[in-house]
């Protein structure tokens, strides 16, 4: 595959910053296609999914989702036939970039973007394209980078909260319903709630899991996916399918929960 067929997605909220830098790689990099420009985290996400371009600039901060909470819902949801992409971060913030780089990112570049910064990342994305190995291998990578954060709560960017949950507060209707942590199987989180799950019931609260992960003990609550968390002792069996998919059953449930990519080490045998 030749460098005139790379397609690239710009992820910025900041149309100035994203009209310099669609600028800066169309003078440096003319052969590159830039297949689309959107402002959010969550429009990033679906786009990428749908073009599957093979590089993704990311700004780190982003209305809807944050840079590594993209990186992370993609690695989870990337189609297996394609190659994942080259990340690249955009950031105002240093220590932004050193952790970007560090755990999922194959470059950075810093705001206002320089041409001559600019230059020496377009120099390493065309070296990695090029290489079919490390094209081959790039989820692995990526996975095995966003799994040092797991299972901390750095991925939330929340810090560790030092009281842990003994009971969830949910209100049923006129009423509170006070859940034991104990009793429950998992959370699952929605639009703007979390539904809280037991053997008898489901409750919703309003939160979110950013916000619940820190108040959970995190040798018993492991999060599985995205979306989920799951009382670990409530676990009977992990199965693993033809195609390597892993999923949950539970014990005295007939619920059974997805694991992605991210968490799968979780489920390794000993």
């Amino acid at each position: 595959m030749t460098l005139s067929l790379k397609r690239a997605l710009i992820a910025e909220d900041e149309s100035i910053l994203s009209l310099t830098l669609q600028n800066h790689l169309k003078k440096l990099w003319p052969e590159l296609d830039l297949c689309a420009i959107v402002e959010n985290g969550v429009a990033a996400v679906h786009t990428a999914l749908e073009k599957t371009p093979d590089i993704l600039f990311l700004d780190i901060k982003m209305p809807g989702k944050s840079g590594l909470e993209v990186a992370q819902e993609l690695a989870e949801e990337w189609p297996e036939d394609k190659p994942f992409p080259l990340i690249v971060y955009i950031t105002a913030y240093d220590e932004f970039a050193v952790q970007a780089f560090e755990h999922s990112a194959s470059d950075y570049v810093l705001k206002p973007v320089s041409e001559e910064r600019l230059q020496k990342t377009i120099q390493r994305l065309q070296t990695r394209l090029n290489d079919q190995p490390q094209r081959e291998s790039e989820l692995e990578r990526v996975l095995g980078q966003l799994r040092q954060l797991v299972p901390g709560h750095m991925l939330t960017n929340m810090p560790a909260s030092a009281e842990k949950l003994t009971v969830i507060r949910a209100a049923v209707g006129n009423n509170i319903r006070m859940i034991p942590i104990e009793d429950v199987l998992y959370f699952e989180a929605t639009d703007k709630y979390i539904n809280v799950v037991t053997r008898e019931h489901s409750s919703l609260i309003r939160s979110s899991l950013r916000e619940l992960l820190p108040q959970l003990d995190s040798s018993l609550f492991w999060q599985i996916h995205r979306s989920t968390v799951v009382n670990i002792r409530q676990v009977h069996t992990a199965h693993k399918d033809e195609t390597g998919k892993l999923t949950l059953k539970l014990r005295d449930s007939n619920d059974q929960l997805a694991v992605s990519r991210v968490y799968a080490h979780l489920f390794r045998q000993m």
